[in-house]
């Protein structure tokens, strides 16, 4: 499976900005995508991720309310709506595939495939 992600961009304090995961080369169905994002000098850290087939959904606690994540079939392409966009959301954001059949999991090393990085820059 091949993963393009893309909507990254500058915004200002309280903006919001849609990102777009373009999954190819494989059934969309048989995976969980998800979305990590990793500011400079941190880790890579889980925000959200639906699993294709069910719609289920798993969000993390720093952004519930104001990210979410969305999926539409008929263009295989998964979506993080991001909203009331803070500093602190400054990051790269990544999408990844998950193969693994025992729900939305949070750790980078659930997922298998990945895809290039976004850039999301949030201005005071």
């Amino acid at each position: 499976v091949q993963l393009q992600a893309s909507g990254g961009g500058l915004v200002q304090t309280g903006g919001s900005l849609r990102l777009s995961c373009a999954v190819s080369g494989d059934t969309a169905s048989r995976y969980t995508i998800g979305w990590f994002r990793q500011a400079p000098g941190k880790e890579r850290d889980f925000v959200s991720a639906i699993n294709w087939s069910t719609g289920n959904t798993r969000t993390t606690n720093s952004v519930k309310g104001r990210f979410t994540v969305s999926r539409d079939s008929a263009k295989n392409t998964m979506y993080l709506q991001m909203n009331s966009l803070q500093p602190e959301d400054t990051a790269v954001y990544y999408c990844a595939a998950s193969l693994n059949p025992r729900g939305i999991m949070t750790p980078l090393e659930g997922y298998d495939f990945w895809g290039q990085g976004t850039q999301v820059t949030v201005s005071s």
